[in-house]
């Protein structure tokens, strides 16, 4: 019966040991590398920590569609980092008939960071920002353009340039965390104001841009998907 019992605490131990800081149970994988990639169902999960000044960062998934994040982060200014999970579309807008995307998300009141889809177009030459909630003295590129109903989402838009390619940011309107995004719409949209034209849409993002996160918190993403045709 000792040994029984002995085999018992050991499992119950293996399977509730973290695989980081804010991780309380095993996910099938997680990394605190810098650029700690995975690939699953077709899409790539990112640590990403890519900015200056950033502190730790464990990533952890269980498919593209689950995954999270804990970060530590200090507050002194500046994007630290924008894990995600990414799906390669590699489509003229003209030829796509669709191009929507769903996702859930539980998110900290604290800090400062946005939950925010990241839209590469023409090899990195437009980037289409689409901010689903926002927590924190955080901002987006540029003049602020007008105010939009489209996708299915009232965003305030805003134009500009952080120096490597134009920017377009859509920052909703109020915070949310869950919805769907007719990307299409958006991007079709843009085109019919003339910011851009039959652009070749390269792949969608989505995760969360990271300024600080002190002391530690967690990011959870419960489902996402994108879907085009």
């Amino acid at each position: 019966m000792k040994i029984v019992r002995a085999l018992v605490v050991v499992m119950a131990a293996v399977l509730t040991v973290p695989l980081g800081a804010g991780t309380a149970t095993a996910a099938a994988w997680s990394s605190s590398d810098r650029w700690g990639t995975w690939s699953n169902g077709g899409y790539t999960v990112r640590n990403n920590i890519w900015g200056s000044g950033y502190g730790p960062q464990t990533v952890w998934a269980n498919s593209y569609s689950n995954w999270g994040v804990w970060a530590n982060h200090p507050n002194t200014g500046g994007i630290k980092s924008y894990p995600h999970s990414e799906r390669q579309v590699n489509r003229r807008l003209s030829s796509l008939g669709s191009l929507s995307s769903s996702f859930n998300v539980s998110y900290p009141n604290s800090g400062a960071y946005t939950t925010a889809y990241d839209i590469w177009a023409d090899n990195h030459a437009y980037e289409i920002m689409l901010w689903m909630n926002k927590v924190g003295p955080v901002g987006p590129i540029g003049a602020r353009e007008t105010t939009v109903s489209v996708g299915g989402h009232t965003w305030d838009v805003h134009r500009g340039s952080n120096g490597s390619n134009q920017v377009f940011s859509f920052v909703r309107t109020s915070n949310t965390g869950s919805g769907t995004v007719n990307v299409k719409a958006v991007m079709d949209w843009i085109r019919n104001r003339g910011w851009f034209g039959d652009v070749t849409v390269g792949s969608v993002q989505f995760g969360y841009e990271i300024t600080s996160s002190g002391g530690g918190l967690n990011f959870t993403t419960n489902s996402y998907s994108v879907s085009f045709g």
